[in-house]
């Protein structure tokens, strides 16, 4: 099966049924950057709605009261971002619930503001290489999980560095392997062009990997991916312990106030 190394389209449908149905596939390509998983699987979300006029309003916590303010930031701009992109989105809301720094970084998300514009002396380092470095993280993370599928399979570390981009959605694989490469194709552009004839496989730098060298990239990428599923682990623990996961789209403390000019 063939596969497009560009991230999926975004449905056209415009029917009012379908528009919140639009909103949540948007959101579920939306990522925790630092543990690559969509934000609705992770019971971020607790609100996606969308009023009469094309306004979207959404709200998110977080597992903790006090995760990083970049973070928390980063992660409200990308669903934005990923929400603006439909076309007949006419305005988008996004909130922060039960976290120290809400009422700022709601305030600066109203405005339009960037991080810096919102935290001011208090910003620390650019939104945009926070973003990068958890892309990267990414990257990683799929690539390895892709490259054990493909040992597994029984392909020599020779014909694996060799393999281009075409040759890599080319390849026979079962269901499970046909996912691991469109997962890690969303995020190949990360490191360098993801054109049909380049090259699959890449380290962080966009250098090739070395057949020789393989086994021993790999065990230094695994670290990452542990380090990973461990914060994973913790997250989905302290989201349990501060909420009611059995109705995920209530918070314990309150209950969310209905959409504006409903």
């Amino acid at each position: 099966m063939k596969r497009g190394v560009e991230g999926r389209e975004r449905p056209r449908s415009r029917s009012s049924g379908d528009k919140q149905s639009q909103v949540w596939a948007c959101l579920r390509d939306v990522m925790d950057p630092e543990l690559d998983e969509s934000v609705t699987e992770l019971n971020f979300v607790t609100r996606a709605d969308v009023d009469s006029k094309d306004r979207v309003y959404i709200e998110f916590r977080l597992p903790t009261y006090w995760c990083a303010a970049n973070f928390s930031f980063l992660m409200a701009d990308d669903m934005r971002r990923a929400i603006s992109a439909l076309d007949w989105v006419k305005g988008v809301s996004v909130v922060l619930g039960e976290h120290m720094y809400a009422d700022k970084i709601n305030a600066g998300l109203a405005q339009g503001r960037s991080f810096q514009e919102t935290f001011g002396a208090e910003a620390d380092g650019s939104l945009d290489d926070l973003r990068q470095t958890f892309l990267v993280k990414a990257f990683q993370r799929r690539q390895v999980a892709l490259l054990n599928h493909l040992v597994g399979l029984g392909l020599s570390p020779a014909e694996i560095v060799s393999l281009t981009l075409r040759e890599l959605g080319c390849l026979p694989l079962d269901d499970a392997g046909e996912k691991l490469v469109q997962r890690y194709l969303e995020r190949r552009s990360v490191v360098g062009p993801a054109s049909g004839d380049g090259l699959a496989f890449v380290d962080a730098n966009g250098a090739r990997l070395g057949a020789d060298g393989l086994a021993g990239y790999l065990s230094s990428l695994r670290r990452v991916g542990i380090n990973a599923e461990f914060n994973g682990a913790l997250c989905r623990g302290l989201l349990a312990a501060r909420f009611d996961l059995d109705t995920p789209f209530v918070p314990k403390s309150r209950t969310m106030p209905a959409s504006p000019g409903t």
